[in-house]
């Protein structure tokens, strides 16, 4: 998602040398500061709005131009990397798999690569076999691209003069995304950017409900769906395992504890990996691998290695603004309740382990993931975060590494 950075005005309680530098999340356990209230919706906003049409665009319809040469990647070498159109379907097909590609842009990163290393665990083909997956791509994603209608309810959800300033924001009803385009990029798996090269400057910023924008033909995350809710164990999805490596920057999820602490580390990271052959060897299916998606880990002195218990889950947490907490990590009596929506540092969702004040969360900016650290916590895309109840539930073990 496009977001703008500027600098922040503070109140006399934050200290002059934090305006300087961006702000990430680092929060307590929200069910400690969140009173009940605030994480259930508003009685006027219950009912949910009919879902926005889609209609699917003819293949060739939408014409994305070459990657230029000069334009970094960091992809690692790997044959047959998809572009143009097959790189949105194959970001789309891993996307829907669970299997966690980034934002879809059409420009193939190395969560793409690793997503695409997932896949072909999963069903045991050779890491960079680019193969099975795009046939498995093109029969599931004919259609890369759609039409989406911009639904009424974004008027509730869009306010373009939300304040970046964290003492205004307090006093805000919601955290809630500054334009239209913001909204139908998260909504879409994607960012402004790209929302943007497919649809024109005029019509991205000239857009309002009712009218229509491209984006990628990607299930939408529906944030009018988000309520407030906490999630319970279950005794399926209580007995996974979650694996967050930190090196790599990426969380997978097992179906239990066992078949996970199987999986061997690698020696190197993806991206000193030389170019990608299919190796002569049988490559045994991993079925115990059930999802993996892009992270942002904390600071190293925040976040500690271990393994933990997923704690809760809680959809629309308010976050709790300690500018101590952030730089030394330990609270103070001088903080801000943020509160909850899309724009929020942790996003929509919050899932907090037993590790106090360590949890999986979103983000209000889902094109860093993987890019800029944060504070203490493991950020996800907002469309990724929100999965990760129908997942895992509290009792499972998340093993930070």
């Amino acid at each position: 998602m496009f977001r703008k950075f500027l600098t922040l005005a503070f109140t006399a309680t934050v200290p002059l040398s934090a305006q300087t530098e961006p702000l990430r999340a680092l929060p307590v356990d929200p069910s400690e500061i969140t009173p009940e209230a605030a994480v259930k919706p508003a009685a006027e906003e219950a009912p949910p709005a009919p879902l926005a049409a889609i209609t699917p665009l003819a293949p060739g319809t939408v014409t994305l131009p070459p990657r230029k040469a000069s334009v970094k990647t960091d992809a690692p070498e790997i044959a047959n990397l998809p572009e143009g159109e097959d790189a949105v379907r194959l970001q789309i097909f891993l996307d829907q798999s669970n299997f966690g590609p980034g934002v879809i842009d059409g420009k193939p990163g190395r969560f793409t690569v690793l997503a695409v290393d997932a896949w072909n665990e999963v069903h045991g083909h050779p890491a960079g076999d680019l193969g099975p997956v795009m046939a498995a791509t093109r029969k599931a994603v004919p259609n890369a691209f759609a039409t989406a209608v911009v639904p009424e309810v974004a008027t509730k959800w869009v306010n373009s003069g939300l304040s970046h300033n964290r003492a205004a924001q307090a006093k805000a009803k919601r955290m809630s995304y500054r334009s239209i385009a913001e909204f139908m990029a998260e909504r879409f798996h994607t960012d402004v950017d790209f929302i943007l090269q497919i649809n024109g400057s005029k019509n991205t910023w000239g857009v309002k409900p009712g009218g229509t924008l491209i984006v990628p033909n990607v299930k939408p995350f529906e944030i009018e769906t988000v309520t407030g809710a906490r999630y319970e164990a279950d005794p399926a999805m209580s007995e996974r395992h979650a694996v967050v490596d930190t090196r790599m920057n990426q969380v997978r999820i097992f179906e239990a504890a066992p078949a996970a602490l199987l999986v061997e580390e690698e020696t190197e990271t993806i991206a000193d990996r030389p170019l990608l052959v299919k190796p002569n060897v049988a490559v045994k299916p991993n079925r115990a691998l059930v999802a993996s998606f892009p992270i942002t880990p904390g600071k190293p002195q925040f976040i500690h290695k271990g393994v933990w218990k997923l704690n809760n889950s809680v959809e629309l947490p308010v976050w709790r603004y300690d500018q101590s907490l952030l730089d030394t990590g330990k609270r103070s009596n001088n903080a801000l309740n943020i509160p909850p929506g899309p724009n929020s540092p942790v996003g929509i969702i919050w899932n907090g382990l037993s590790r106090p004040g360590i949890g999986l969360h979103g983000t209000s900016d889902p094109e860093t993931i993987g890019r800029a650290r944060s504070a203490g916590c493991i950020r996800l895309a907002n469309w990724d975060a929100i999965r990760i109840p129908t997942l895992i539930r509290p009792g499972a073990t998340v093993e930070i590494r």
